[in-house]
């Protein structure tokens, strides 16, 4: 089933906050002074301080944890997200999404079913892309039945031609789109810029929105990078939603603390 964002996030265009793990154990960067505790509290922060900002949702993503496994990632990494999620799904009232980088779908449902979470995004869901990993290969048939096995309720928001990468062959953005919500099943659309912060194209995302309008129009399409006050409502005059990193966070730094007044601003734009 398309997600519907209003049911899902209480409004008809949300603004979802991501929430960027730091390293976790076994990444090169883990901060082993800080340890797990360390990881929960900053997680838990920046989730409230995007809930107080005025956010409709949130992302748990393992971005601290580079170079990431390109598909499947080890069992410990599941666990501390599941934990993490368990903390911030109890304190924050929010619909929560799960991602877990690089491509691992199987981990992010996993995850998604144990702590009662609304979707996961999944970068690579149908095709393949180049990446900094190697070539990543879509496994939707696999994701589909794990849900139905997991009896999970959990919306499947996909990529379509996800930042740091680049198309395998000569298949072109329509061509993906047709085929991640006919073939894949997507219940949701994400298209974002070549990397992270870096602004999505407006004509991407009309080239999107117009060949979903074709397939599916019942398909949410949402931006997935590069959001600022200044083009939120641009990009949403097209979209349907945004997923927020960079901007939202202390001097506009991916890896910095959420700024809860960076949050406001963007909402606050949205909503004029």
């Amino acid at each position: 089933m398309p997600l519907d964002p209003t049911a899902t996030f209480g409004t008809a265009q949300p603004v979802v906050g991501m929430v960027h793990l730091p390293a976790l154990p076994g990444a090169p960067g883990y901060d082993e002074q800080a340890g797990r505790a360390g990881i929960r509290e900053r997680a838990l922060a920046d989730a409230r301080a995007l809930a107080d900002g005025g956010v409709d949702g949130l992302v748990i993503e393992n971005y601290g944890d580079a170079p990431f496994y390109p598909e499947s990632v080890p069992e410990h990494v599941v666990a501390d997200m599941t934990c993490v999620a368990e903390v911030i799904s109890t304190a924050v009232d929010l619909p929560l999404g799960i991602n877990v980088l690089r491509n691992d779908a199987t981990a992010a449902l996993s995850v998604a079913a144990a702590v009662d979470a609304d979707f996961v995004r999944v970068n690579v869901h149908t095709g393949a892309r180049v990446t900094d990993q190697g070539v990543i290969e879509g496994r939707a048939h696999e994701t589909l039945r794990l849900r139905d096995r997991l009896d999970a309720d959990v919306a499947i928001f996909a990529d379509v031609a996800v930042k740091h990468s680049a198309p395998l062959g000569n298949r072109t953005l329509e061509t993906a789109v047709a085929d991640v919500i006919d073939r894949g099943n997507a219940d949701g659309l994400i298209v974002s810029g070549p990397a992270t912060g870096r602004a999505t194209e407006t004509t991407d995302l009309r080239r999107v929105t117009d060949q979903r309008d074709d397939v599916d129009a019942s398909i949410p399409v949402f931006v997935g990078s590069g959001v600022t006050p200044e083009n939120v409502g641009d990009l949403l005059s097209v979209a349907d939603g945004a997923i927020v990193g960079t901007a939202l966070k202390t001097d506009g730094v991916t890896t910095n603390p959420v700024d809860p007044e960076r949050v406001s601003r963007i909402v606050a734009a949205r909503d004029r």
